[in-house]
C-alpha cells in the first residue's frame, strides 16, 4: 500500500545534527535556522513525515545555506513526528498532523521572514511537504519559487491553481504519487505558460529518495544529490 512506502527507511532524528542552530520560536515554530538572516533570500523546507531533525535534510538544508540563502527548516509537528508504531499507524497520526495545519504554520513563517525583510522566499517541500508549499504556490502573496520532491496528496486541481513558479522533482517508483500522474501535471502546467514550470521524473529511484537516502550507497547519495542541484539551480534562477 502507498502508506508502507511514505515509511520505508525511516532516519535515526537527531537534534543535535547540522552546522546551523536550533530556534525554539520562529513565526510560532522550533525551527532549525542555517545561513545568515541578511541575506535578501530565505528557503523554507518543509519536511516529510519524519520531521524537521532528519540528518539528511539538514545536511540538505546545510548545503541551500552554502549555496548562499537563508535556510528555515520549522517543526511542523510540534514535536511529534511521525515514529512507525503499529499502535498507531500512519492514518492515525496524519489525523492529528494534517497538511492544511502545516499550510497555516508555513505561511506564520514566511510572514516572520517578511518581516524581518528578507524580499524573496522560496519553500520546497518533501512528500508531506509537497502539499504544503503546493497551497503555498496558489497564490502570490506567500512564495516567489516552489520545489515539490516525490509529494504526496497533490491533486490535479492543485495544479491548475498554481501561480508561482513551481518544479517537480519526481521518482520513478512511486506508489503515493505515481509518474502516471506526474506527467498529468506536467501536461496541466505545459498548458500554462504564465508559470514557469520544471518537470523531471529520476529512472530507478523510489519515494523519498531526496532524504532518506544511505549516505553509504554511492547510487543512492549520486541520485540525491542530482535532485538536489535541481532544487538549488531552480532557487537560484527565480530567488537571486
Amino acid at each position: 500500500m502507498a502508506g508502507a512506502q511514505c515509511c520505508e527507511n525511516p532516519p535515526v532524528l537527531t537534534s543535535a545534527f547540522g552546522e546551523g542552530s536550533v530556534v525554539e520560536s520562529l513565526g510560532g515554530l522550533k525551527a532549525y535556522t542555517v545561513g545568515s538572516p541578511s541575506r535578501n533570500a530565505a528557503v523554507v523546507l518543509v519536511s516529510d513525515i519524519f520531521g524537521y531533525e532528519a540528518p539528511n535534510l539538514r545536511k540538505l538544508a546545510d548545503k541551500v545555506a552554502a549555496a548562499g540563502f537563508s535556510v528555515v527548516v520549522p517543526d511542523f509537528f510540534y514535536g511529534d513526528p511521525y515514529v512507525p508504531n503499529p499502535e498507531k499507524p500512519l492514518p492515525a497520526w496524519l489525523e492529528d498532523h494534517g497538511t492544511d495545519k502545516g499550510f497555516e504554520d508555513a505561511k506564520s513563517v514566511i510572514e516572520y521572514l517578511k518581516s524581518k525583510g528578507i524580499p524573496l522566499i522560496g519553500a520546497a517541500g518533501f512528500c508531506w511537504g509537497g502539499k504544503v508549499v503546493t497551497e503555498l504556490a496558489k497564490t502570490a502573496d506567500y512564495v516567489n519559487a516552489v520545489v515539490m520532491l516525490h509529494p504526496s496528496f497533490v491533486k490535479l486541481d492543485d495544479i491548475n491553481e498554481i501561480k508561482c513558479p513551481t518544479s517537480i522533482l519526481a521518482a520513478e517508483h512511486d506508489m503515493i504519487t505515481p509518474q502516471e500522474v506526474i506527467k498529468q501535471f506536467e501536461e496541466i502546467l505545459s498548458t500554462r505558460p504564465e508559470v514557469e514550470s520544471f518537470v523531471k521524473i529520476f529512472p530507478g529511484v523510489a519515494h523519498g529518495w531526496t532524504v532518506r537516502y544511505d549516505t553509504d550507497d554511492d547510487a543512492a547519495v549520486k541520485n540525491a544529490g542530482e535532485a538536489h542541484k535541481d532544487l538549488l539551480d531552480w532557487f537560484e534562477k527565480y530567488l537571486k
